[in-house]
């Protein structure tokens, strides 16, 4: 009798196992299905855009020193190719050397901000200041300071995008949990490792945020930096090569130096990204939800 009921048991059991494998096979086309979701619509917006503007500068036959066309731009880029890899390569060093910089001294700023509240009120009111000096009226000093070239570029550069690593990693500092730094004081754990292993680990979504703002701005700032103490000739940047070919009319290399410095700060954002989500993704609800979404 035992034995006829744990058949019977078993026999019901059986059919829901097949259930579980369509549902696990199911996860592959739902993932291609999101990705094509993503990637599909912003790719045939961007076909209809370019399509549109080459129809309409033929059908309108407006002047290439006007309004390119994509061809032309297509064209400008490849013709030039050679000076515009060389303003392209200038211009990376410069943002990433200025980029490395915010990111040393402004979480370094804010670790010392942090660590002192009295410190804190006394300097933090004084970045805030700094950053709302547009950067142009304070070019020109930094160029008498340090010289025209890429010392000064770079400083442009940091200016740019300390703040936000300053002010985003301070907030993150500032946010620890007090039950966990009251448990860190009740095991007599020392202000810096306080610091280090428990304020600094906890404020890493807020560095990762400040990261992803100041690598933009940070070639935003060398393109900028340019325009003002850039190098000339075969060594300049992408600034310098916007500045050469606006005042020759060359409008298709205009675009196709605008067009560039767009794309490198589009690399930058999405390098920043993908360390962000390899940094966060294992522990952090924010790269967890966007992972498995």
């Amino acid at each position: 009798m035992r034995s006829d009921i744990a058949t019977e048991s078993a026999g019901t059991a059986l059919p829901s196992l097949p259930s579980a494998r369509p549902a696990k096979a199911a996860g592959k086309p739902s993932r291609w299905l999101s990705w094509r979701k993503k990637v599909l619509p912003p790719s045939i917006a961007f076909v209809v855009f370019v399509g549109g503007w080459e129809l309409f500068c033929r059908l309108a036959d407006i002047k290439p020193y006007l309004l390119p066309k994509p061809s032309d731009i297509v064209r400008a880029a490849s013709e030039n190719a050679s000076n515009l890899w060389t303003s392209v390569y200038t211009t990376i060093t410069e943002a990433v050397l200025g980029f490395l910089l915010s990111i040393l001294l402004g979480v370094g700023m804010a670790i010392v901000l942090a660590a002192s509240k009295l410190v804190e009120r006394s300097v933090y009111p004084y970045a805030i200041i700094l950053q709302t000096i547009p950067i142009v009226a304070v070019a020109p000093i930094i160029v008498i300071w340090f010289g025209a070239g890429i010392n000064a570029i770079v400083i442009i550069a940091f200016l740019i995008g300390f703040f936000p690593m300053l002010s985003n990693t301070l907030i993150g500092l500032n946010s620890t949990d007090h039950n966990m730094k009251n448990l860190f004081y009740l095991y007599n754990a020392s202000p810096l490792q306080t610091m280090f292993r428990l304020r600094l680990p906890a404020a890493l979504p807020y560095i990762v945020a400040g990261l992803k703002i100041s690598c933009t701005l940070a070639v935003i700032g060398a393109i900028v930096g340019e325009y003002i103490a850039g190098i000339g000739g075969g060594q300049g940047g992408l600034g310098y090569a916007i500045t050469v070919a606006a005042s020759r009319l060359k409008t298709a290399y205009l675009f196709a130096c605008g067009f560039s410095a767009s794309l490198l700060g589009i690399a930058f954002f999405l390098l920043v990204n993908a360390f962000s989500k390899w940094m966060l993704s294992s522990w952090h609800e924010s790269e967890m939800n966007s992972h498995e979404g």
